[in-house]
């Protein structure tokens, strides 16, 4: 499966890159005690490197933040993932369990900074656009109890039939991952700003915490 940038997204967004992986015979459970300690040791690496009030000048943040408010989104508002997971544990909230193929690419996206994006591959349809979306589309998110209609400024992935994702922070629920998943597509987000080799990096990270706590076969393309 590929992703093709709209060269009119590429022509605005010019060193805008996004790497794709897939993962083929992938095991979802609910929980798992290996990653629950896991997940802890990480809550406390993150409470030792990061103050609550200097996260908006981290650089991999600030990069994320400059996409959005020229995307016509209020980073202020809607953080950038990795952040927004990182400031929920600086205020002493939990990180949501919600399985563990999405639980271990959070703490990819903990670790490293990168915004991180999972889709059930079955579900997709041909290959991916990233484009601007259309003023008045629609899209329902995870969580989402209503679709939202799009204002035109927002870069969206679809497929051939419907859209997958508000880049790089909202994915559909259409494709979401659940417990019958077996085989993924991940997406490690980049804006401008952040170099291919911090993608990579990155990406290596969400390979191995995936095929360690999930199981089955996949790398980057």
């Amino acid at each position: 499966m590929v992703l093709i940038i709209d060269p009119e997204v590429r022509a605005k967004f010019l060193r805008l890159q996004v790497l794709v992986g897939q993962f083929k015979g992938v095991k979802i459970k609910r929980g798992d005690a290996e990653l629950q300690t896991f997940k802890e040791q990480v809550i406390k690496q993150v409470k030792e490197e990061y103050k609550l009030e200097k996260l908006k000048d981290v650089q991999i943040f600030r990069a994320y933040r400059d996409f959005f408010w020229r995307i016509g989104i209020d980073p202020t508002k809607v953080r950038p993932a990795a952040e927004a997971l990182i400031r929920r544990i600086l205020g002493g909230k939990s990180i949501p369990n919600i399985n563990t193929l999405v639980d271990v690419y959070n703490l990819a996206s903990i670790k490293t900074g990168i915004a991180l994006a999972a889709f059930d591959e079955d579900k997709l349809q041909g290959n991916l656009v990233m484009r601007f979306a259309k003023e008045g589309e629609k899209f329902l998110g995870i969580g989402m109890k209503e679709s939202i209609e799009l204002e035109g400024t927002e870069i969206v992935i679809s497929d051939k039939e419907k859209l997958i994702a508000i880049y790089p922070h909202r994915d559909s629920d259409q494709t979401k991952v659940t417990d019958m998943t077996r085989n993924i597509l991940l997406l490690v987000c980049g804006v401008p700003g952040i170099e291919e080799k911090i993608l990579q990096d990155a990406g290596n990270v969400a390979v191995k915490y995936i095929i360690k706590y999930c199981g089955g076969e996949g790398k980057l393309d």
